[in-house]
């Protein structure tokens, strides 16, 4: 759990967003921002990622990809949608193929709306994630403890 809690994994992806909280996302994990100063590493292996950054919205042809990287993930596992797309679908919600936001395919755990999502808000995020991950964890152990 101490692990998880001090360099937490993280896996991105865009839905299908205008790509602006796309390029935020990768500015708060460069040094500018310095997301690694959380120990946040950024990875492109579902098996290796703790936390899920999802940008943009779910739509009739993304839907199986986000639910698939969901499905890799190993437990204890968090889910962070960043911008208001992600969110809710945003400005994109009354479109023809868009379902709406992260959470019609997949269970979030924090949400970070904006249009585009700035990179301390994401920061803010993914820590605020790192505390849920922790609580996960921690809850794991614990039903391992009951089971025995």
């Amino acid at each position: 759990m101490a692990l998880v809690a001090k360099s937490p994994w993280v896996i991105h992806y865009d839905g299908s967003s205008c790509n602006g909280c796309d390029i935020e996302v990768l500015a708060a994990l460069c040094p500018g921002y310095d997301a690694e100063r959380f120990g946040v590493v950024n990875t492109g292996n579902p098996k290796h990622a703790d936390i899920f950054l999802v940008t943009g919205s779910v739509n009739e042809r993304n839907i199986s990809v986000v639910k698939e990287i969901y499905d890799q993930m190993l437990e204890p596992k968090v889910v962070v949608a960043c911008g208001i797309c992600a969110c809710s679908g945003g400005i994109f919600h009354d479109c023809y193929n868009v379902i709406g936001g992260v959470d019609k395919a997949i269970p979030v755990d924090v949400y970070c709306p904006g249009c585009a999502v700035r990179p301390e808000s994401i920061i803010d995020a993914v820590v605020q994630g790192i505390a849920v991950l922790e609580q996960k964890a921690q809850a794991m152990k614990e039903a391992r403890k009951e089971e025995k």
